[in-house]
């Protein structure tokens, strides 16, 4: 098994605005939404053949979801296309704009990411780029 995490779970206080802003911004990187189990507050997503999981789901001690200060998820795209039609279907699809699709030389020359927030004011980044190896 590869890959650095099992998964990733940011909070919702509005399930159904949620999961419409991920599946608008998770499509285009390739994810495809597994779980949605409403009744309980959680969806999942993944990439086909990926074990990663990505998850949106109400806070299970029942508090209001909040965003934590200083932390992002990263999702890789495919391509730089695949970066500006994320961020755009995630401004459409209710989040904010934290950064525009573009280079960042300040982190390589081949960083090419954007940055937003989703409906509850989680940061996301939406990342093409050379990988090590």
């Amino acid at each position: 098994m590869s890959g650095l995490f099992s998964h990733v779970t940011v909070g919702a206080r509005d399930y159904a605005a949620a999961t419409r802003f991920y599946d608008a911004v998770l499509l285009p990187l390739g994810l495809e939404r597994r779980t949605d189990e409403p009744e309980i507050g959680w969806a999942c997503w993944q990439r086909p053949g990926d074990p990663a999981e990505f998850y949106v789901c109400r806070p299970f001690d029942g508090q209001p979801a909040t965003p934590g200060n200083g932390g992002m998820t990263a999702f890789f795209a495919p391509d730089r296309a695949a970066v500006d039609a994320a961020h755009a279907a995630g401004l459409k699809a209710g989040g904010s704009d934290e950064g525009a699709p573009g280079l960042r030389p300040h982190y390589s020359a081949q960083y090419y990411g954007a940055y937003l927030r989703d409906p509850d004011g989680n940061k996301l980044c939406i990342v093409h780029r050379a990988l090590p190896g």
